[in-house]
């Protein structure tokens, strides 16, 4: 079995590439899905929240997104401390998901992949890439949010060239791009490499 980090800047899309490593059998563990679901589950990770955040993180049982996201996105120290609650969760969780699994290849999906520390999982790490102003627009129009706030977003990862840097492969997923090859290609390779 490997275990194959996929990770990318906001908008680069992730989600795409996921999707046709699934169409190919992987089986995949979206790390951002997952911590959300433990935030809401978790009763060690909700009490540890409530004390980091205030009562005000959740509301009627369930995590408050956008009360969160604001201290966050406006205090890197929060931000930090609810990683170092939410990234060690996650990290068991993942572990119990690969000790459940019997495919060749699982793909584990994060944005903050090597900021988190959680490449170290990965057997081998995939870097999706994509023109700035089109991973703009994407989240623009996903989102519902300016230009200006997708600007700040960004700034909370690692850019692109430094992922591309720690990378084994790395798939540009611009408009100009086939990402479909790509994938099949990359996919190809890891069935061969022992």
């Amino acid at each position: 079995m490997k275990i194959i980090g996929l990770t990318g800047g906001i908008g680069s899309g992730k989600t795409t590439v996921l999707k046709l490593f699934q169409q190919l059998g992987c089986a995949t563990y979206v790390a951002d899905i997952e911590a959300k679901k433990l935030m809401n589950t978790n009763i060690k990770l909700i009490n540890q929240i409530k004390q980091l955040l205030g009562a005000n993180a959740y509301v009627d049982g369930t995590l408050n997104n956008t009360y969160i996201a604001e201290i966050v996105f406006n205090d890197k120290d929060k931000l930090q401390a609810l990683n170092n609650i939410v990234h060690p969760a996650v990290r068991e969780d993942f572990k119990q998901f690969v000790e459940n699994s019997n495919v060749e290849i699982i793909i584990y999906e994060a944005a903050i992949l090597f900021e988190s520390g959680s490449d170290a999982l990965c057997d081998f790490v995939i870097t999706v890439i994509t023109e700035l102003d089109e991973r703009v627009e994407r989240i623009i129009k996903r989102d519902g949010v300016t230009k200006q706030q997708v600007l700040e977003r960004m700034q909370h990862q690692l850019n692109d060239e430094s992922k591309v840097k720690k990378a084994n492969f790395v798939i540009n997923n611009s408009y100009n791009f086939n990402t479909k090859t790509q994938v099949a290609t990359i996919y190809n390779i890891l069935t061969k490499l022992s």
